[in-house]
């Protein structure tokens, strides 16, 4: 077996991050040839938005979940977590599942079958050293790729027709729960990345109550979006989520993140995240269209972040210095940057062209991923730089 296929099994991150990367790519190319080129597609039970909105949350999202969960589980226990074939095993099963679904849904019980299996392997694999310590802290995690799994056999019950608006739950109690979890893994790390990469002394803490405040209502507007979708009562959760998350980034704010692309580029993810939440709670006494707060969750925030934390996390795992970013990632971050505010903003503005904003839009994602995949794909697959395992 080449070198390089045994160091891609070494560690969760390697694998889940090289296929997150190179899905991102393939499915918005494909995304954009059935939507603006009117490629036909097999699509049945679901619309070809919810077939797209599917593989971006669970196919995307969920691999770049997978990659940072079963590198971090082993740092915040001690124990060691799923690698070499077991590793290569899962993989393979997200694998099998992204092909069955790139073509539409032909294959939609096998896909169901693999994708199902994918998170339950995934669940299990993270579970076993966090239950085996018995660090209690780490049970949101546990809970949230739970609530995962269920997410995703809702839209599958209702993508094979057993399950009425089931395509509908699973797309959007998948977004906002990933959403959820970037908040939570946010509040956590953030700080931290910002005391030890600014490059001078700095205290930043979260505020208990805000903790609490957040706790309460985040659950709130998930229940109403998913199912009361863009009901009055969800708009005051988020303008409640607006005015806490707001507070929680200005006291992590330091001058001193605008000179690392890998700090500011986890600021403009939580900035996008508290546009989305303005936006939704201004839908109720404007005619701001659904998709922009949607498009400023999923593009702008999550797509910021997940490209953010993938570069630290390869950079940091492989060897090298991620106070030192390759000077590609300013010029990435901006890049996306723009293709979220392209996303959200340009189709108000001029709708005469809506789709050739979102061609832009799309186009500009997959420019991005491409970088991303052409600087950091051969950090994944190579050896660290200081020999050490891993």
């Amino acid at each position: 077996m080449p070198g390089s296929q045994i160091t891609l099994l070494m560690k969760g991150f390697r694998p889940f991050f090289l296929g997150a990367t190179i899905l991102a790519v393939l499915s918005m190319v494909l995304w954009m040839a059935v939507y603006v080129f009117h490629l036909p597609i097999d699509v049945s039970g679901i619309s070809i938005f919810q077939w797209h909105a599917h593989e971006m949350i669970f196919g995307y999202a969920v691999a770049v979940i997978a990659g940072f969960l079963l590198t971090a589980a082993p740092n915040w226990t001690g124990e060691k977590t799923v690698t070499g074939t077991g590793l290569g095993l899962l993989f393979a099963i997200w694998i099998l599942a992204r092909v069955l679904m790139l073509g539409g849904t032909r294959f939609l019980i096998y896909a169901a079958i693999a994708d199902l299996l994918f998170m339950l392997g995934l669940g299990i694999a993270v579970a076993r050293p966090i239950l085996k310590v018995r660090q209690k802290r780490q049970a949101p995690v546990l809970l949230i790729i739970s609530l995962l799994t269920a997410a995703n056999l809702l839209f599958y019950l209702g993508a094979a027709g057993h399950m009425e608006h089931g395509a509908h739950l699973g797309v959007y109690g998948g977004l906002y729960l990933i959403l959820g979890m970037v908040l939570f893994m946010g509040r956590r790390v953030i700080p931290f990345f910002t005391q030890k990469g600014v490059g001078y002394p700095v205290e930043l803490k979260n505020a208990r109550w805000n903790d609490i405040a957040t706790f309460i209502l985040y659950p709130g507007f998930l229940l109403s979006e998913v199912f009361f979708q863009f009901h009055f009562v969800g708009a005051l959760f988020a303008a409640g989520l607006f005015i806490l998350n707001s507070l929680r980034v200005n006291d992590w704010h330091t001058l001193g993140i605008w000179q690392k692309p890998l700090l500011w580029g986890l600021f403009a993810a939580f900035l996008m995240i508290n546009l989305g939440f303005l936006l939704r709670a201004m839908m109720a006494v404007t005619s701001i269209p659904d998709f922009l707060p949607i498009h400023a969750f999923a593009v702008g925030g999550i797509g910021i972040i997940t490209i953010s934390m993938m570069a630290r996390v390869t950079l940091g795992h492989t060897g090298r210095n991620v106070h030192q970013a390759p000077p590609v990632m300013t010029l990435l971050l901006v890049s996306m940057v723009l293709t979220a505010t392209v996303r959200i903003f340009l189709p108000l503005l001029d709708p005469g062209h809506y789709r050739l904003w979102i061609a832009t839009s799309g186009f500009m994602w997959i420019i991005s991923f491409s970088l991303f995949a052409a600087v950091f794909i051969p950090l994944l697959i190579n050896p660290r730089v200081d020999d050490k395992h891993g």
